[in-house]
Parts: structure tokens; sequence; C-alpha cells
């Protein structure tokens, strides 16, 4: 694993609330039963913690856009963060009537768009706890140790803390856990060893880490429900926190052993980051692609 200071980006996860219901969704989207939306006073002091981070501070949802605070919280950006290094996450929710106050503050080629719209949309599980599906407990702690997330992706701040990894403080929201770091300058400079406690807390449920075969996003559960896969034990946690998606029985249960063989043969040509074919910013690098969906439409459980 790398150090949080290694991270080109860290996320201020503003809220959890989509109109998508996309399968395996990496904030869990469609088990939580209410959403949070985090304050602008918290945003602001998230912010400021990160000073002196040489990377970029990114707005990230959910679908940060559903914020009732949504152009307070991009004023925040514009008056606290450089431009050059502000970045944005949306999958285009009311884009004609956000897109004015989004482009004041965010470059185009720092903005991540997905519509979740066609065909090619892939997600890896991430609900298969490897702890329940890996025996070898040697193998399963040097796959979380050479985890693509960790080693791709951010570090995550919530209303809850700060996270060494994104999918990770998603999981403490889902099930309820203690939360993260105190947010105060400086949290992020931390080494694995330092945010061991959290590897050994939240890694265990997971299966970014674990090769597995990607599926369809399910288009945002526009036309039809997406369903997440989802092992035993993390199942009968969801059951118990009444999950809205498990509730509705739009989920597959995954209970299989996975031997060395099996997992060596699915990570020779795994690519979980890969989960579009293409690269975009806008609704105009949609032109051209196959839509097999209404984008108007919401997703539903």
């Amino acid at each position: 694993m790398r150090p949080i200071t290694e991270n080109s980006v860290i996320q201020i996860e503003v809220t959890n609330a989509c109109w998508l219901k996309c399968a395996n969704c990496t904030r869990h989207v469609g088990h939580h039963r209410k959403p949070f939306f985090m304050p602008l006073d918290q945003i602001s002091e998230g912010i400021d913690s990160l000073e002196g981070f040489k990377g970029n501070i990114g707005i990230m949802g959910g679908e940060p856009t559903l914020h009732p605070k949504f152009e307070e919280i991009c004023k925040l950006m514009q008056k606290k963060v450089p431009r050059e290094k502000r970045e944005f996450w949306t999958s285009g929710f009311q884009w004609a009537k956000k897109k004015d106050i989004i482009l004041e503050t965010f470059d185009r080629e720092r903005i991540a768009y997905n519509e979740h719209a066609t065909p090619d949309g892939k997600h890896t599980p991430l609900l298969v706890a490897i702890d329940d599906v890996v025996k070898d407990k040697e193998l399963m702690w040097k796959m979380i140790d050479n985890c693509w997330i960790q080693n791709q992706w951010s570090a995550s701040i919530t209303p809850k803390g700060g996270f060494f990894c994104e999918v990770a403080a998603s999981l403490d929201y889902l099930f309820e856990g203690p939360g993260g770091y105190k947010i105060e300058k400086g949290w992020w400079k931390k080494n694995p060893a330092q945010f061991k406690d959290q590897v050994d807390r939240y890694c265990k449920n997971c299966s970014g880490a674990l090769p597995m075969k990607p599926e369809s996003d399910g288009c945002g559960g526009r036309e039809k429900p997406a369903y997440d896969t989802i092992s035993s034990a993390n199942l009968e946690k969801l059951k118990k926190l009444k999950s809205p998606k498990v509730t509705a029985g739009h989920y597959k249960e995954f209970n299989k052993e996975l031997s060395f063989e099996e997992i060596q043969k699915t990570a020779e040509n795994w690519n979980p980051s890969n989960f579009k074919t293409f690269n975009s910013h806008d609704p105009s690098d949609y032109e051209g692609k196959d839509k097999v969906v209404d984008i108007s439409k919401s997703g539903k459980i």
C-alpha cells in the first residue's frame, strides 16, 4: 500500500445520495435508508485540513449536485482551492441547470462525467467479503496489500472523518462503523503502518482487492433493477440493517470459496479500473455513443 500523501487527489464526499442505483456502486448506493449531506462548515473544515497536500481536492458523491447547498460548495472551492487543484465527479444530474456553476468552478479536463448509460459500463463487485471466500489468509493479506483501489484511487473525507480509502469510507457508513480519523490539519500524513487500524477493520469486508469478473453497472437501474453481488456474511449484515436494495431482493449471493488457481486465472485479464471504454468530461463526449437508456430517468430499486 502507499502513503496517503502519494494520492493524486483526496475526495470530500459531500453526499452519498444519488439519483441512480447502479450495480456494485463504490458508494453502496441503494443500501442506505437515509443518505447524508455534509454540512458546509464541515466541508470547509475538510478543505482546510488538506493544507499542504500536494495533490488535488475532489468533490464527490453519490451525486454531488443533489446536495441542497451545491452552489455554496462550489463557491467554497473557488475561495479556498486553486483552480488547477479542483476536481469534480458527476453522473450528469440536471447538467443543463447546473453546468454554469460547475464550469465556473472546475476545468473541463478535471471533471469526471459518467452517465452510466452505455452497455459497456462495468463495475467490479465490492461487497464480497474477501475474508469469506479466500481461506488462504496469507494470500488474502497479500492481495489486500496490493489493492488497486488503494494504489490508484483516493483517500476520503466523510461526515464521519478521514479514511485512507474511499471504499473503506463508504463501508464505514454502510455498516455503522466507528468513523474515521479526526479532521484536522495533517490528518492525511499517514503511512500504511499508521492507517493499519482501518485496513484491519474494513478491507476484510471488501472485494476490491479480489480479482472478480466485472459486471454490468446496470445503466444506473433506470430500466430495470441493478443487482449487487454480495457474500453471505455481508448479506446477513445488510438484512439486519434493512438495506432497501437487499429488502427488495436486488442482489446475487456469492458464497463460493475461491482457490489460488481460480484467483490467478481471473487476474490474468483483470482491469477493474477500466470501467468504461472512453473518457468523458461532459455530455459532448457521449455524442455518437450507444446509449441504451433514457438518461432523463432516475434509477429505481
